[in-house]
């Protein structure tokens, strides 16, 4: 079934692995309910970051570190050995643990005097998330088989709108009425509750249970040592171009999200109040509608062809580039809204393809750590390098052209949409030739 170096889609498993329990779906659910927390304290920053930027006298650029670079750097580096013990020990106890430790720094975050003990605390954020979403993954894949995954790893994606839109309006709303200190405090507290509930209600499921065994084999192989891991997805054609090809779409992705707020507020005059509302309505209901609907159309599309797992948010990027144009060009924060709708739902819908890309390929006992590749890749690039290349840019246009650098260096990401397109449309010719060598 699974070989090194080949990916072998499982898109066409056999009647008896088709069923997913209702308890499936819980955990699915209730897991999304978890990565919500764990979204809605890492993309707060970008909600608060005006108030921080005026309060503790911070650049453009420290503000694009802070959001993005320091979190992204720890996150990535220490998801990888996180996931590959996750595929040998408890992978729900894992995910409690990394709960309380990002709530506990979340709330730290609140105590920050100077950019170094923010730079801190947010290290801390990114060392619990760390241990999040690389065992969920593989959590997930045991309680769905391989062609409802779209839809299982969906339900879980669901917790980045819905994160980003409850840390939109609250965080706005607690930062225009108590101050950005207290909305870390605020935010911090619901995940120690979580971790709690997480030991309670999700159980360890056994690894592999929908996907065939090796031929002559009892049970599934134990987990590589992890360089090997490391290997096995860096020269794979297939899994390396997911990769990249996630990791530009979050460069587009993370860098507009983590921006819109301050763009919104600094140059097109949105109150905050409004912020708290319509802004975090529109990130929050688009958002969920292209993560849902995206594991949606691949779980049928790739039926047809397996091509639909990078198809799909080809064809979402190239929709979502004019439009994103037209955010940035809009002469009111009225306009600027109606044009955001469509990147806010349309740059999501990458995630949940190409995790079922990796979940399927990999053999159970290497998701996780194959998980924490896709991450690490995907975060480095587009959490690491998105928001910086944004606050970078707008810095070194400020003195030429004020508070307009910020709408400049946003136009800035327009190349980095075309870029993306072309390596989904690689992607896409890989799979297809993957799934051609696996067919013969």
């Amino acid at each position: 079934m699974f070989a090194q170096g080949d990916v072998k889609l499982n898109i066409k498993p056999s009647a008896a692995q088709t069923g997913v329990s209702p308890y499936g779906y819980l955990v699915a659910g209730f897991l999304a309910v978890v990565y919500t927390c764990n979204f809605l304290d890492r993309q707060l920053m970008s909600i608060l970051q005006e108030s921080i930027r005026a309060d503790l006298h911070l650049s453009d650029t420290q503000l694009g570190m802070v959001t993005g670079l320091a979190f992204a750097l720890v996150y990535t580096v220490v998801g990888i050995p996180i996931a590959w013990l996750a595929d040998r020990t408890h992978r729900v106890r894992i995910m409690a643990t990394a709960c309380a430790v990002w709530s506990l720094a979340s709330a730290a975050c609140g105590f920050a005097v100077s950019f170094p003990t923010l730079a801190l605390a947010r290290l801390g954020v990114g060392l619990g998330e760390a241990g999040g979403s690389p065992p969920a993954y593989s959590v997930i894949a045991d309680y769905f088989p391989a062609q409802k995954r779209g839809v299982g790893l969906a339900i879980y994606a669901l917790g980045v709108p819905i994160g980003t839109m409850f840390g939109s309006g609250a965080g706005a709303w607690i930062d225009k009425h108590y101050g950005w200190r207290t909305a870390f405090f605020a935010v911090g507290a619901p995940g120690l509750m979580l971790a709690l509930l997480l030991l309670i209600l999700v159980r360890e499921p056994p690894r592999g249970r929908f996907d065939p065994k090796p031929a002559g084999e009892s049970d599934h192989a134990a987990g590589l040592p992890l360089s090997e891991s490391i290997r096995l997805f860096v020269t794979n054609r297939t899994l390396l171009l997911t990769g990249l090809s996630s990791g530009l779409s979050a460069f587009c992705g993370y860098a507009m999200l983590n921006w819109s707020p301050s763009f919104l507020i600094r140059l097109k005059h949105m109150d905050r109040g409004d912020l708290a509302l319509y802004y975090s309505l529109l990130v929050g209901a688009t958002g969920a509608f292209g993560t849902f609907g995206s594991g949606w159309l691949v779980d049928r599309f790739a039926k047809l062809s397996p091509r639909a797992y990078a198809l799909v948010p080809m064809a979402a990027f190239m929709i979502s580039l004019p439009c994103f144009i037209g955010f940035v060009w809009a002469p009111t924060w009225q306009l600027a809204m109606v044009f955001l709708a469509a990147p806010a739902m349309l740059n999501n819908m990458y995630l949940a393809p190409a995790l079922a890309v990796v979940q399927n390929a990999i053999p159970p006992a290497q998701r996780g750590a194959a998980s924490a590749i896709l991450l690490f890749l995907l975060n480095l690039i587009g959490l690491g390098g998105g928001p910086v290349f944004v606050g970078k840019l707008s810095d070194m246009l400020a003195p030429a052209h004020g508070p307009v650098s910020l709408q400049l260096a946003l136009y800035g990401l327009a190349p980095f949409f075309l870029l993306t397109i072309l390596a989904h449309y690689a992607a896409s010719r890989s799979i297809a030739r993957d799934a051609t060598r696996a067919a013969g």
